[in-house]
């Protein structure tokens, strides 16, 4: 596969920040990258109509979709989960998932880990090298348990320096547009964690 001469479509919903992007013949056409509250789920399919519309291609113009399945928010990763796979089912496209921690570190040309908080103490935590190469593969972790001496990027604030993320389009689908994809039945959220129903009803088994 060659992106000079394929489209794509790109979806975040997972992060505080919904991001949407479209690449047209090798460049990035259209790029949405703002913070989303509660409102994503009646933000997300405008958005994606603008992308296609300033882009000046139709839905049955993208070759495939990358879509970050989490970790992230419970809600937000579902919502551009169900709206890409519809799109990849009714256009019989590729889909890729992606990993929210991998693109928040994109834009940077260093090794960093990605941190989302998950609470607690704990945090959704990735660490990838500046050809979005995996060093410290992504989990669910107590943030006291994380050694690393270099950059810590994340939307949240924590008692210690991190940076906002910095996202490359174009450096994450040239890292995945060869990827085989997931039958679109089969792609699932990346939570990372079991959600509080899932452990009560663990814990309950176990008593």
């Amino acid at each position: 596969m060659r992106s000079s001469s394929l489209n794509y479509l790109f979806v975040s919903s997972a992060t505080t920040n919904l991001v949407v992007a479209t690449l047209v013949d090798g460049k990035v056409s259209y790029l949405y990258n703002e913070y989303s509250s509660s409102d994503t789920s009646s933000k997300i399919m405008p958005i994606i109509k603008e992308a296609f519309d300033k882009s000046n291609i139709k839905p049955r113009d993208i070759d495939c979709i990358f879509v970050v399945n989490g970790p992230g928010s419970f809600t937000g990763i579902r919502i551009g989960l169900t709206v890409c796979k519809t799109f990849a089912w009714s256009l019989g496209i590729k889909i890729v998932p992606i990993s929210s921690l991998e693109m928040m570190v994109s834009g940077f040309d260093e090794k960093a880990i990605s941190l989302i908080d998950a609470r607690r103490g704990y945090v959704y935590a990735g660490g990838y090298d500046d050809k979005l190469d995996s060093f410290f593969d992504d989990r669910y972790v107590k943030i006291d348990d994380i050694h690393f001496g270099g950059k810590f990027v994340s939307y949240d604030g924590f008692d210690f320096t991190v940076e906002k993320p910095k996202i490359d389009i174009l450096k994450i689908i040239k890292k995945h547009e060869n990827d085989k994809g997931i039958n679109v039945h089969m792609l699932n959220p990346m939570y990372l964690k079991l959600t509080e129903a899932e452990e009560k009803k663990l814990n309950d088994t176990k008593a």
